[in-house]
């Protein structure tokens, strides 16, 4: 069986990738990061005149040292598109360089809250070292060795605050993260249950249309072999009356008209296009056992022998065996059906004029159906007995019985006779 194609398959996300951002989001990131750096900056700038303590210093600005810690500042301005592509290395060096450069700090917040965005524990620690060294380093060795001040208590406090401020980050990083994982986690289960229903439905498409081809195959090869068996005697019965060459030839004329329209439907099915019918026609339903009678009807009209085995159905005769299995589920029902119709189309094309048996019974819990007739006298031309391989028809017959539940045989017996027999639930 070969599968109808299935939808391409969703690519795969990367749980790890940050978004691609706008240029107004870029902006934005950029402009503030250059005004907390200059802010920062002239905050060094008053701390280093003596604007924040309480005796006048006389030193000179270290104007190197602020070159410096612009140098850096913008150094670290611009290694920020850099951020998302080497996150650990881009945030350890702006965390060095605010050691010397208080403009680098807000370059540095920007690329802490990148790296805690994929929530690696080892790196974040690792960045933490180096945030609290760099506070270090400005507290007991740049900032005294500019100020020309001792280490105040103060300084402590301003180290505890770059620690929370590196904490704040951390925890702003990793919600940022853990937003991004679900919201990437609720796109790919929206893909797999979109990509997941489109199957389904390609599938049932598909099954559907097995269904009816195999519905069609079973109909279309009944109604062919009756007009190939009318149309045979019509050949070589010469001495039919005009009553009787018209009514053969009305049953050939039904059967084809009835063939093409079951064969127009199931092509246009096929071919996925829509069938074109009168409104308020209702399709037929799919016949079942009820719908034996006629079938067996329209055997006994074009010849064949049909014979009926006693039955221990409902107790009685077989007519009445029919009446008994309307209890049957509608698929196990409509299989043995489809089976009763095999086993005649076969007969007709196989065993031409031979008796047909047919039997229905209930062993225990399963439907038996069972049909068997005679083998023409066809040899090959070594004289041997041409084998009979399985069609087309008793393959789908086998497919059918499975999907019901059942199991078949088939074959040819020592008494030169085919069967086909059929056990099906009875439910």
């Amino acid at each position: 069986m070969i599968p109808w194609p299935s939808p391409a398959l969703p690519e795969v996300i990367d749980r790890e990738a940050a978004p691609s951002l706008r240029p107004w989001s870029r902006i934005w990131r950029y402009l503030i990061t250059i005004v907390a750096s200059l802010f920062f900056l002239t905050l060094v700038f008053a701390d280093y005149a003596g604007e924040f303590s309480d005796v006048p210093t006389t030193r000179p600005l270290p104007g190197g040292l602020i070159f410096l810690d612009l140098l850096l500042g913008v150094i670290a301005l611009c290694l920020m598109p850099l951020r998302r592509r080497y996150p650990l290395v881009i945030t350890v060096v702006t965390a060095a360089c605010s050691s010397v450069s208080a403009s680098s700090l807000a370059s540095a917040i920007w690329a802490a809250i990148s790296l805690s965005t994929r929530r690696r524990l080892p790196g974040v620690v690792l960045v933490g070292i180096v945030w609290l060294l760099a506070t270090v380093v400005y507290e007991m060795v740049v900032r005294p060795g500019s100020t020309g001040s001792e280490i105040y208590p103060s300084a402590w406090a301003s180290g505890a605050l770059a620690v929370a401020i590196y904490a704040i980050c951390v925890a702003t990083g990793f919600y940022i993260g853990a937003r991004r994982a679900l919201l990437v986690s609720l796109r790919e289960r929206a893909e797999n249950a979109e990509h997941e229903q489109a199957q389904k439905a390609e599938s049932a498409r598909y099954e559907e249309r097995t269904r009816i081809a195999r519905e069609m195959h079973d109909v279309l090869a009944h109604r062919i072999s009756l007009v190939a068996l009318h149309a045979g005697a019509l050949s070589y019965r010469t001495d039919l009356s005009r009553e009787e060459i018209t009514q053969a030839a009305g049953i050939i004329q039904d059967n084809a008209h009835f063939a093409l329209t079951e064969l127009r439907e199931v092509l246009g099915v096929l071919r996925g296009g829509q069938i074109e019918v009168d409104p308020g026609v209702v399709e037929p339903a799919q016949p079942t056992l009820a719908d034996l009678p006629i079938l067996l009807a329209e055997a006994r009209d074009a010849g064949m022998a049909v014979s009926l085995a006693p039955t221990n159905i409902a107790g009685g005769s077989q007519s009445r065996a029919v009446a008994g299995l309307s209890n049957l589920s509608q698929t196990v029902s409509r299989t043995a059906y489809r089976i009763v119709q095999e086993g005649l189309t076969n007969a007709r094309k196989h065993s031409t004029g031979l008796p047909v048996l047919l039997r229905l019974a209930r062993s225990g819990d399963l439907l038996v159906v069972e049909l068997r007739n005679p083998l023409s006298d066809v040899r090959a031309d070594d004289g041997e007995r041409r084998s009979l391989a399985p069609g087309v028809g008793l393959i789908g017959l086998r497919e059918r019985v499975d999907l019901a539940g059942g199991r078949i045989e088939y074959g040819t017996n020592g008494d030169d006779a085919f069967f086909l027999k059929a056990w099906l639930p009875w439910i």
